[in-house]
């Protein structure tokens, strides 16, 4: 039996090292990451109780700074009457049931 004598070449570190982030930023961005969920939770929290009884499993699309949100059965169709209504800006996507939940573990 012969022994491979060939080995893994060694890591030689990022691709693009320039462009890494910082653990501040990192930090920072988590941040307002969270913000943005709450903010857009509590719309959701909000709007649910009365969109629920009529659209149960429908996709919302949330838009936090004006508060605005749009549902469709079709969560590409919701998600595009909030980018029609708001081109710049982001928007949280949620499901009309209990959870919230978009997809499936």
């Amino acid at each position: 039996m012969t022994e491979s004598t060939a080995k893994q070449p060694a890591r030689r570190g990022r691709i693009f090292p320039e462009r890494t982030l910082s653990p501040e930023e990192l930090a920072r961005r988590k941040a307002e990451d969270e913000v943005f969920d709450q903010r857009c939770q509590a719309i959701f929290e909000r709007v649910r109780p009365n969109l629920i009884k009529k659209h149960y499993g429908w996709y919302i699309a949330v838009e936090p700074d004006s508060g605005d949100y749009f549902i469709d059965v079709d969560k590409e169709v919701a998600s595009q009457k909030a980018r029609q209504e708001h081109p710049n800006s982001i928007h949280f996507m949620f499901c009309l049931n209990e959870t919230g939940t978009t997809g499936t573990i």
